[in-house]
Order: structure tokens, then sequence, then C-alpha cells
């Protein structure tokens, strides 16, 4: 499952416009392109508000969080993030945690590390001025809701940009803002159906499949972290904030790369479905071995032979058939099934010995704790370990880019619902005690 776009419950706006007159009373701190001292965390000082669930929009914004951004992440006080309750796996609780039930969900745990969570309901006014105070303090607000839904609190950008001209505002939608599908809600399956991707996803003679993982809003909260610095890169020279427009169906059309510039250029529909296989390289796919599979990337005629070689067909070099790719394409069935007699007969760590130092483009195809526990993934640190308060030690898929200077981290492990709701509001809005437990039995926050 993937990002769901969709409208809670709304609250009347009678209240908005002598609400409105009061933020000017709000005291707002002096904003200022914020830059880290030692350079260890490059967005460290920058403040975002997080009103997003799920997938697309906590991705993006836990990519914000390993940079060094203080994340505070907004989520109904009772239910909190849709994907606290889809499991399991979850992480059990430790026993005399003082916490009941399954534990915190696998998937929650992914993209939520690095924030803090401040448990809010837009059902109360006081709740929703909370908002309009967080956003004034914010330098970036990220949010998932259908277009429009928003404007009923006073959160849409042209309110928040007049309140808070430098805050950098994004949203999230499946559709966009504009357009016939603009308030169609979806998971990311939806858009991948709808844009392409399943079309050309699966084997080669089998109905159409979507990818293993949600890679449509995986891709989406990339392009909205990278769409969030360049517009502070521009803030830094102009001064002002705007507003990003992100839909998981533009990106999806763009990640068709060069299979839709193909269809552009030519005029004419796809090839449909290849599997593991390339449409115009042979070989190019995995091959059954004794006990799994390996794959092969034979992209030129250099690395067919070495194919060759290392399959003990050293003949295949010079074959009519074979000696060019339009050859190797144009007789794709006979090579592919010759190749497929040789590997089954040894296993998959034979033939990774074979091939190991020959230059050849080779991997086996490994499952996900296949994956998690590969010597090479280990080498690139990119399983870390934390200690969570009520569940212990969990381990996380690290932040993958390394830099030479800079040093984006886990330094927090993903929250509790409500777990910050008191330190946001007395140490970052300032509200009191007494005004916090007022808040807490009238149902605003948790």
């Amino acid at each position: 499952m993937a990002t769901l776009i969709h409208a809670r419950p709304l609250l009347k706006a009678s209240w908005r416009a002598p609400f409105t007159k009061r933020l000017s009373s709000v005291p707002r701190r002096a904003f200022t392109d914020v830059v880290s001292g030692d350079g260890t965390l490059p967005l460290k000082g920058y403040k975002v508000l997080d009103m997003t669930r799920v997938l697309a929009g906590p991705y993006c914004t836990q990519i914000l969080g390993d940079l060094g951004a203080e994340v505070i992440k907004i989520e109904h006080p009772t239910r909190g993030d849709d994907t606290r309750a889809w499991g399991p796996p979850y992480a059990p609780y430790k026993p005399g945690s003082g916490k009941e039930g399954a534990g915190e969900s696998a998937y929650f745990l992914a993209v939520n590390r690095n924030k803090k969570s401040l448990g809010l309901s837009f059902q109360h006014k006081s709740g929703v001025e909370i908002l309009h105070k967080l956003a004034a303090e914010s330098d970036i607000l990220v949010e998932n809701y259908l277009p429009g839904t928003l404007k009923k609190y006073g959160m849409d950008f042209e309110t928040l940009h007049k309140l808070n001209p430098r805050l950098v505002y994004a949203s999230i939608t499946g559709y966009g803002q504009t357009g016939p599908y603009s308030n169609r809600a979806g998971y990311d399956v939806m858009v991948e159906a709808e844009m392409g991707l399943m079309h050309i996803t699966g084997s080669r003679d089998g109905p159409p499949v979507k990818v293993g993982v949600a890679v449509t809003d995986l891709t989406t909260g990339l392009y909205t972290s990278n769409s969030i610095m360049a517009a502070l890169l521009v803030r830094g020279r102009t001064g002002r904030g705007q507003h990003i427009d992100v839909a998981l169906s533009d990106c999806q059309v763009a990640t068709l790369s060069n299979l839709a510039s193909s269809c552009l250029i030519s005029g004419e529909k796809d090839s449909g479905r290849w599997g593991t296989a390339h449409p115009s390289i042979v070989p190019y796919r995995s091959y059954k071995t004794k006990d799994g599979d390996i794959l092969f990337g034979g992209g030129n005629d250099r690395l067919f032979g070495l194919i060759c070689e290392g399959l003990g067909r050293p003949e295949w070099k010079s074959d009519p058939k074979f000696v060019v790719n339009t050859q190797r394409v144009a007789n794709r069935q006979e090579l592919d099934s010759s190749i497929e007699s040789i590997t089954e007969t040894e296993t998959t760590q034979h033939w990774l010995e074979v091939f190991e130092g020959s230059g050849l483009p080779y991997a086996a195809v490994n499952d996900i704790q296949g994956t998690l526990t590969h010597e090479h993934v280990l080498a690139r640190d990119m399983v870390k370990e934390m200690d969570h308060e009520h569940c212990g030690p969990i381990k996380m898929v690290n932040t993958p880019v390394k830099y030479s200077e800079s040093k984006p981290s886990i330094r927090t492990p993903p929250p509790m619902l409500g777990q910050h709701t008191d330190e946001v509001l007395r140490d970052l809005l300032g509200i009191g005690e007494d005004k916090i437990k007022a808040l807490k039995l009238e149902g605003a926050v948790r």
C-alpha cells in the first residue's frame, strides 16, 4: 500500500475571519536562511511542519530530517498516521514499558525517524490555531491533502504566504492541483496503473503487475525533497517562499524516462512487459540456477563474449546467429534457452565466482533478507541499529548518500504518537503548562 490522498472531516470555517486577524499579533522569529556552522547537518536550523501521512510525504520529510531539519509531524491525536495500524509486522513493546498493543508498525518505523510527533485535532478551533502559529514559525510545510481541503482552515498556501512570505509550501497529491483528475484520491498502485508503469511490469506473457515496492510514492518523495531544497536556494536570493505542486501522476510519467521517449519519438505503442529481459539487448535478463537465479547484462559484443567464455561456450562469439546484438535479438529465444540450460546446472554462488573480476555486469537475485545481510550493504553502512525507548533495539535502513563533509544521520527513532506535544507547545510556541493541560482536556492535542 502507499499514499492515500484524502481529506479528514472538515471544521466549520465560521471562525476563520476573526482568527486571521488575531494572527497579526503572533510573535514571529526573524527568518534568515540558516547556515549550519560546521556543515555536518546541511539543514540544521530549518523547521519543517509535516502535515503528511502514509508514504510519499513522510518519506520526503524524513529525508529533510536526516539532513538535519527539525521536523514536527502533525498526527490525529487518537489514530495517528494511518501506517501506525499497518501491520504486522510490529516491533513489540518491551515488558514493563507501560505500553499496550501489538507494538510500533514496521511500516511507520520505515519513514518517520528524526521527527517530533504532535498529536493535534482539526476538529478543535484551538488545534487549528496551534497549526497557524507553527506555520508562522516554520521554513517548510509539506502536506498531502486533496486540493482545496486546507483552505477551510486557513492553511492553504495563499493564506500562509501572507502570514509568512518566506514559507516553502509543498503539496503532494495523487494528480496535482489542476487538471481533470485533480480531485481524485489514490494510492500509489492506482497511479502505477493509470500512468503506464503497471503495463510494462511483469513477465512477457503474464498480466500487468505493480512494482514490489511503492516506487511512485518514493520517487515523488524524492522529487519533493529535491524541489524543496531548490526552493530554499531561491529563497536565499529573493527572500520569498513559494508553492510546490507535486503529483504522483506527474512523477510517474517523468520516470517512464527512455520508454516514454521511445513512444514519443516513434509515435507507436510500447512493446509491453519484458520481465527481467530488455526489448533491445540480448542476453540481458535473469536465468535460473540450481538454487535460484542470476542476472547477466550483455550490453555490447565484448560483454557477450565474457558471458560465452564464462559459460564455456566461446564458439557463440563467432556464430552468425549471435555475433552482433541485432542477431542476438532476432534469435532471442534460442540464445536465452541455451544460456539457461547451462546456468541451471550449477548454483548461483558458482556463477558468481566464475564471473568475479571479469568485468561483466552480473548479479544474484536476492530476497529482502538476503539484501539486508549482504556483505556490500553492510560494508556501505546501510543498516543501523537504534534504541527505541519502548521497543528496545530496532534496525533501520540508513540514509544512502555519502558526503565528504556533511553527515546526514539517524539521530532519533520514529516517535510515539504525541510524544513531543508538550515539548513543541512549550518550547517552540511558549504555551504554559496550565494551557497545555487545558488543551489536552479539550481533546485538541494529545
